[in-house]
């Protein structure tokens, strides 16, 4: 058996290099890695030099591509304010079914509290912090104030005001 030890890299497919360098770069401020005129290809690490990257592939604006999803590792505080920051930048904070939301959510089997919001090319991206506590199955997908309000909340890394 081969051990894994962690996800090293992730691909989009992306209509516009350019736009989506701008949104991941600018926007998201992903450390840029390089671009590659041909294939179209720009890279990013994420979590600094080294640790991971994320590669952008230009495939033009035909109806051919898929839809992808990666979540993100973040910070506890950093999801939880995430719905106001992105909001902020312009961009729409959805909850578990891909619906408007102003709160992150948990996930009670794992559990882990998260966002989702979309890239230009419509590809699903997730923001997530693992939680310290058991996992509860049974609370399934609810918003981080019911997580709270049920005596969940963790006392370490517990965001100002919260």
């Amino acid at each position: 058996m081969i051990s894994t030890q962690g996800l090293f890299e992730a691909h989009f497919t992306v209509k516009n290099l350019k736009r989506s360098m701008e949104f991941y770069g600018k926007t998201l401020g992903l450390k840029f890695a390089t671009e590659l005129k041909e294939p179209r290809v720009a890279f990013y690490w994420v979590g600094g030099h080294g640790k991971s990257m994320l590669g952008l592939w230009e495939v033009g604006p035909g109806p051919q591509r898929m839809s992808l999803h990666v979540a993100f590792t973040a910070k506890l505080t950093e999801v939880i304010e995430a719905p106001k920051t992105l909001q902020e930048r312009g961009i729409q904070p959805l909850d578990f079914a891909c619906q408007p939301t102003n709160e992150a959510v948990v996930i009670g089997w794992m559990p882990a509290v998260v966002i989702y919001f979309r890239d230009p090319d419509d590809n699903l991206l997730e923001l997530l912090a693992m939680l310290p506590e058991k996992p509860r199955p049974e609370a399934g997908v609810v918003p981080w104030s019911q997580w709270k309000l049920e005596g969940n909340l963790p006392t370490e890394g517990r965001p100002s005001g919260v």
